[in-house]
């Protein structure tokens, strides 16, 4: 029996081994064109004067929000403010307005009532005292409210304020001057409740324009 060369045998092998190794090694590892490849870190240190101006900046611009912020509530907290008043100085306006026509209707009540009867019928007489101190306590309970009367007889006419139910010509009163007054108007504060429906001169010079009273007619 012939022993086989170990010699022989060892290099024999060899190459299996060394195919091994090729084949273990990654492809590309420590090549110089990999390794130029890789990313670079900066190594550029930041300087003490360059974080604060960072952090000066960071702190401008948190400044700058908390300021609007502020200012956004404040503003929030004024509207509110004024939508309160305003409740409290106009939560009437739909009752008055409503009271209105109960003291349209006194004022017509006395005035269909003639001279006459007044003095001659002490029951009529007495009716219409009634009938005045009603009316007068009604307007008290509007002027608490800051409801006020617009009778503006011989004053210029406003568009704000008043309502033209015609012209009259022939009057001597300047153009624009309220000559008739057909039923009052009213102001709540300066909101306008109603405006007075009155008749207007035709005739005559022009007025010298005046300064408009501005009244809010949103009510």
């Amino acid at each position: 029996m012939i022993e086989d060369d170990p010699k022989q045998q060892e290099e024999t092998e060899a190459p299996d081994v060394q195919k091994a190794g090729d084949a273990e090694t990654p492809e590309g590892v420590g090549t110089p064109e990999l390794e130029d490849a890789a990313p670079q870190e900066d190594a550029t240190p930041v300087t003490p004067e360059e974080r604060i101006e960072a952090l000066e900046s960071e702190l401008a611009t948190q400044k700058e929000q908390v300021l609007r912020q502020l200012a956004e509530t404040e503003n929030v907290r004024r509207r509110a403010q004024r939508e309160r008043e305003d409740t409290i100085r106009y939560g009437a306006s739909a009752l008055a307005k409503d009271l209105l026509n109960v003291a349209d209707n006194l004022q017509r009540a006395l005035q269909a009532v003639p001279a006459e009867a007044r003095e001659s019928d002490e029951v009529i007489k007495n009716l219409v005292i009634g009938i005045e101190m009603t009316e007068k306590e009604l307007l008290t309970a509007l002027q608490k409210q800051g409801v006020e009367k617009i009778e503006p007889l011989g004053e210029k006419f406003s568009y704000e304020k008043h309502q033209a139910m015609f012209e009259v010509p022939n009057t001597g009163k300047p153009a624009g001057t309220v000559v008739e007054l057909m039923q009052p108007g009213y102001i709540m504060h300066e909101r306008l409740l109603r405006p007075a429906m009155v008749g207007v001169a035709k005739g005559g010079p022009e007025s010298p324009p005046g300064d408009v009273d501005h009244i809010d007619t949103t009510a």
